[in-house]
């Protein structure tokens, strides 16, 4: 079985050593895969419910990545067989007019996890200490103190019942020209295409050398980042499910204990 632990991020990581088209969690072929991958999304759905009967413990996954790396597949394929009500789901956008009125955690922080709840954060705070950081709206104290304040708030989450799995999708950028072409070239997907995902493209290296930093920064005991290659789409999956199922199994969720008043209640 391969180890997750050659992704997780430590003080010495470096994401240009990590290989975006690595698959070590393939294993058997194409079929093989994706039955492992359905038995993991029934697993899921399993620990979930029984993360919603506990009720005092919640869950926040945080998918970050470049432009076609993966996001939305991650949704659609992990969380293909769990109940919709147990887990929420938020894109996070350029921030509103409204959202830049205020500081940039207040969105964050109106939709963190409930009890008994798996949120999954589609982007996150770390477009803040990404954006701003390559388009140089923010120097480097700016920076370091926006580090700080993200693993305080991490830390506010965890402390508070919150378990958190942070997930960074790695994609070359060959394969990234390969999925935007897909997209230009396929009518039925020219939706997702927009002209902005060329503009960030240029800007590749820096939000490399950005990506890398802030990985480094706030990836913490609390809170750890793992970098998932994810040129194959499969694997992608594949990993991201298993280190979600591996979390969810090291909470030893239960149900809470008998009520001994319903002993031999019978139902008329």
């Amino acid at each position: 079985m391969p180890s997750l632990k050659k992704y997780r991020v430590d003080s010495h990581f470096q994401l240009a050593k990590v290989n975006p088209s690595d698959s070590p969690f393939l294993e058997g072929d194409q079929a093989a895969q994706l039955e492992e991958i359905d038995a993991l999304a029934i697993e899921l759905d399993e620990m979930q419910n029984l993360l919603h009967a506990e009720g005092r413990r919640k869950v926040l996954l945080v998918l970050q990545g470049m432009d076609t790396s993966g996001k939305d597949g991650t949704v659609r394929w992990v969380f293909s067989r769990t109940s919709p009500l147990g887990v929420r789901v938020t894109a996070f956008k350029a921030p509103s007019e409204d959202e830049r009125a205020r500081d940039y955690l207040w969105r964050c922080h109106a939709v963190v996890p409930r009890n008994g709840e798996i949120a999954v954060w589609n982007r996150s705070h770390y477009e803040d200490v990404l954006v701003p950081v390559v388009e140089a709206w923010i120097d480097k104290a700016e920076t370091r103190r926006r580090y700080a304040q993200i693993n305080d708030f991490e830390r506010l989450l965890v402390e508070t019942g919150t378990v958190i799995v942070k997930c960074m999708l790695h994609i070359g950028k060959d394969e990234q020209r390969e999925r935007l072409q897909a997209r230009v070239d396929t009518p039925g997907k020219q939706w997702k295409f927009s002209m902005g995902d060329l503009e960030v493209r240029t800007k590749w290296e820096a939000y490399q050398r950005a990506y890398d930093q802030a990985l480094r920064a706030t990836s913490t005991e609390h809170a750890p980042w793992y970098v998932i290659p994810a040129n194959n789409k499969r694997h992608r999956n594949l990993m991201i499910a298993r280190l979600l199922m591996k979390t969810l199994r090291q909470m030893k969720l239960e149900t809470p204990p008998a009520d001994p008043a319903l002993r031999g209640m019978i139902i008329k």
